[in-house]
């Protein structure tokens, strides 16, 4: 269940917040498999590669991307403290604005979408997509903009973690000693579980082979029913309650491993630094 961020009465436990983060790695990787049907069409994102009636000079997916966030905008996506728009001056809300609990210490002034603009379009494009041009650039532009949402949404969660573990008793004292030291190494460090990362990624790799599956071409029987691992042992991501590498999905699952590994993990912690470093400002 999507948490209300409106009725916070203070910063969700770690507990609390992985069932947010679990889900967003299911919503990030079934985004990857939809983006995946279409080949690369690389000319989405060439700036000027496309003539723009109303002047615009970019990317069709810049573009793209502006247009939604404006509409986004006026009816106050932006206004939450877990969304954050990759365009600037985007208009004003057309309904009233909502007031959320003040969890989170100025928690619209560090935005990376950026970084993960950049990381999505030249790493995760090209290894999730087939070489090519199928002029299907609605359509692409619609399901890199999902992702890229997404995206965004589970990087910048970093703030409510690291507010939480900021919150924590057996660690608050270290994290004002190291905030007031301006010790970025050591922050990074004391926020660092490898335990718990390890874990991520076996979740996420089991996660992308299963939910990556072709059923289209799972063998099936005279009746057309799927047949069971025991019967068919390749058509299933499951076998003896362990994942099954060989079976052919739609998604690279080492790819989503290694976008966690080394942009969606570096980026949240990076984040997480970030608003650690002024969780003091205000005292």
């Amino acid at each position: 269940m999507s948490r209300n961020l409106l009725i916070l009465a203070a910063a969700p436990t770690l507990g609390e917040l992985r069932d947010t983060l679990v889900r967003l790695e299911d919503t990030i990787i079934f985004a990857l498999i939809e983006r995946s049907q279409f080949k690369h069409n690389n000319s989405i994102y060439e700036e000027n590669k496309m003539s723009f009636k109303d002047g615009y000079r970019g990317s069709f997916l810049t573009w793209f991307l502006k247009e939604v966030e404006h509409v986004h905008a006026k009816v106050r996506r932006y206004q939450s403290p877990d969304e954050y728009p990759f365009t600037g001056n985007l208009p004003e809300p057309v309904l009233p604005p909502l007031t959320y609990p003040p969890v989170l210490v100025d928690p619209q002034n560090i935005n990376v979408n950026e970084d993960i603009f950049d990381m999505y379009v030249n790493t995760v494009v090209p290894g999730i997509t087939q070489l090519g041009d199928d002029t299907n650039y609605g359509s692409s532009a619609t399901r890199d903009i999902e992702c890229l949402q997404a995206l965004s949404r589970r990087i910048h969660y970093g703030k409510f973690v690291a507010e939480s573990k900021f919150q924590d008793p057996a660690t608050h004292d270290e994290y004002v000693q190291l905030i007031r030291e301006r010790n970025r190494d050591r922050l990074m460090e004391l926020l660092t579980n490898a335990k718990v990362e390890e874990l991520l990624l076996k979740r996420l790799k089991a996660k992308a082979i299963i939910y990556g599956q072709d059923l289209s071409s799972a063998s099936m029987d005279a009746n057309g029913n799927v047949k069971t691992p025991h019967e068919s042992p390749r058509s299933s991501p499951v076998i003896g309650g362990k994942v099954d590498e060989r079976a052919k999905t739609r998604v690279d699952y080492d790819l989503v491993v290694s976008l966690y590994r080394d942009h969606v993990i570096p980026l949240t912690k990076e984040v997480e630094v970030e608003y650690l470093l002024h969780r003091l400002d205000s005292d």
